[in-house]
């Protein structure tokens, strides 16, 4: 169903996330909009590792109300507030999702709605 791609003349990723993913016809498809990290009684970590976890704990829940689990992660945007969020998400993302890896996208941004907020994920799956 789904075929990762690291394309010839593409250099290999840095990181684990496939350049491309490709999702064959007559699949299932579930876009989970940006998780925060914030827990079920709104306490928010200090820690970018804490949120992180929190933030795929949410996608794990979205999946499974889909049937779906991490292994049916396609692509994987994330948005952190400064470069020192990079390795403490990549280290959790890393934890959640196996090889292969996905289509990822990461990116630094200047703020979240809250200031306590220092990362954001947002998923598509396929099934």
């Amino acid at each position: 169903m789904l075929r990762h791609l690291v394309p010839a003349g593409i250099r290999k990723p840095f990181a684990n996330y496939s350049h491309a993913v490709e999702v064959q016809g007559g699949t299932r498809l579930l876009f989970c909009s940006g998780q925060l990290g914030i827990s079920a009684n709104d306490c928010i970590p200090e820690g970018v590792e804490e949120q992180s976890a929190l933030c795929f704990e949410a996608i794990g829940l979205c999946l499974a109300e889909a049937g779906m689990g991490f292994c049916d992660l396609v692509r994987i945007n994330a948005y952190v507030t400064d470069r020192a969020c990079m390795a403490p998400y990549m280290a959790v993302r890393d934890r959640y999702v196996a090889l292969p890896a996905r289509a990822s996208t990461l990116m630094i941004v200047s703020g979240f709605t809250r200031p306590e907020f220092k990362v954001e994920i947002e998923a598509l799956a396929a099934k």
